[in-house]
């Protein structure tokens, strides 16, 4: 039953509640709760949170701009940590490192999900979340964790990689040698996309609204970058390109939609892809019969498969990747500097929690 010799009975969590003073920017608090854990049922598992990493939609939840918020859910769909109780005396998971499964009901299928999909934590769809000190979750929705990476990492990885590698790989199919443009650099998925383009031996360049986030892109493996803030951005791109000798793009991956397509189509080769994984500047993407013309494909990306999160898992391990962290708080009451850090913007890389185990209860508060 377990690998332990006292299984703990409560676990402290961030939980979504309705914001006690109605009114401001904040639709919903980010409450300290102390709460009972469930007994395990059978393909259950106990997970000793070591750390967790926040995500944009973590703050748009509190805004109330997220779809199907979970009031009384717990926070948080990035975490690891290690497997300390299973429902089966001799699963093999016992004290292993995992991280957790960041969304449901998108297992294998190629092209999209196979039934209901939706990211976890927060979420009214499951009453689950990682934002907690332990975790009960179904034994199949945990990863192992590479050995190269601490739980720190571990917890900046799930969401952004599933996100960046569906984007990247799958429906950007970079290769080696591909002229690459990554809009954006800074936050987590595009960061990992960055990192991914780059071990697949990719020529990558980025944009960012600013110069100190285009000279770590390129301490990481961007051959440069340019200011999305200049309205000629593209031009300047392109003289970049031309500088360095680069063909034209073979695929653009972007999180700002809007006139993307516009303002890289005649930097992109013909019959190059402009992969699209959020809507940041507008919400939606102008096509032209120019670009029709020139077979050049704008593909929408939503996150990706458990198969996906496990390929590029496998990935990562091969090529000793370690996703960038921006800063890290220690303990669950400090959540509220992380949605502060969040809303500020000037991260590069993941805002990860560092949860620390003692014998100490504190009691539910306010964040």
């Amino acid at each position: 039953m377990t690998a332990v010799s006292r299984i703990p009975k409560l676990t402290r969590a961030v939980v979504v509640r309705k914001a006690a003073q109605p009114g401001g920017p904040l639709l919903y608090d980010a409450v300290l709760e102390e709460r009972p854990l469930p007994q395990l049922k059978p393909g259950e598992i106990l997970v000793k949170v070591h750390a967790v990493g926040f995500n944009h939609r973590d703050l748009w939840i509190r805004k109330g701009l997220y779809p199907g918020i979970g009031v009384g859910n717990v926070f948080g769909a990035d975490g690891a940590g290690v497997v300390i109780a299973s429902a089966d005396k001799n699963d093999p998971l016992l004290s292993k490192r995992v991280f957790f499964l960041p969304m449901r009901g998108w297992e294998r299928d190629p092209d999209a999900p196979e039934s209901m999909f939706a990211v976890v934590g927060g979420s009214k769809l499951y009453n689950y979340g990682t934002f907690s000190q332990y975790v009960v979750v179904e034994r199949t929705q945990v990863i192992p964790t590479p050995d190269h990476v601490d739980d720190v990492h571990a917890a900046a990885w799930p969401l952004g990689a599933v996100t960046a590698w569906r984007a990247t790989i799958i429906n950007g199919a970079v290769k080696k040698g591909d002229n690459v443009l990554i809009t954006g650099v800074g936050g987590g998925v595009a960061l990992i996309a960055l990192q991914l383009c780059v071990a697949q031996g990719a020529n990558v360049y980025v944009t960012s609204g600013g110069e100190d986030k285009i000279r770590k892109a390129v301490e990481l493996g961007a051959k440069g970058g340019v200011s999305y803030r200049a309205k000629d951005w593209p031009v300047q791109l392109g003289q970049l390109m031309q500088k360095n000798g680069a063909a034209r793009l073979s695929a653009v991956i972007d999180a700002g939609g809007g006139e993307i397509m516009a303002k890289t189509s005649s930097l992109l080769k013909a019959g190059g892809r402009v992969v699209v994984f959020g809507m940041h500047s507008a919400p939606k993407v102008s096509m032209t019969m120019r670009q029709v013309m020139q077979n050049q494909k704008l593909i929408g990306s939503t996150m990706g498969s458990h198969q996906d999160l496990v390929d590029a898992t496998a990935f990562m391990a091969k090529h000793k990747i370690v996703p960038i962290v921006s800063c890290v708080l220690d303990g669950l009451e400090s959540a509220e500097q992380g949605f502060q850090h969040l809303e500020k913007g000037d991260h590069f890389g993941k805002i990860v929690i560092r949860i620390p185990h003692d014998e100490h209860t504190l009691p539910s508060a306010k964040l």
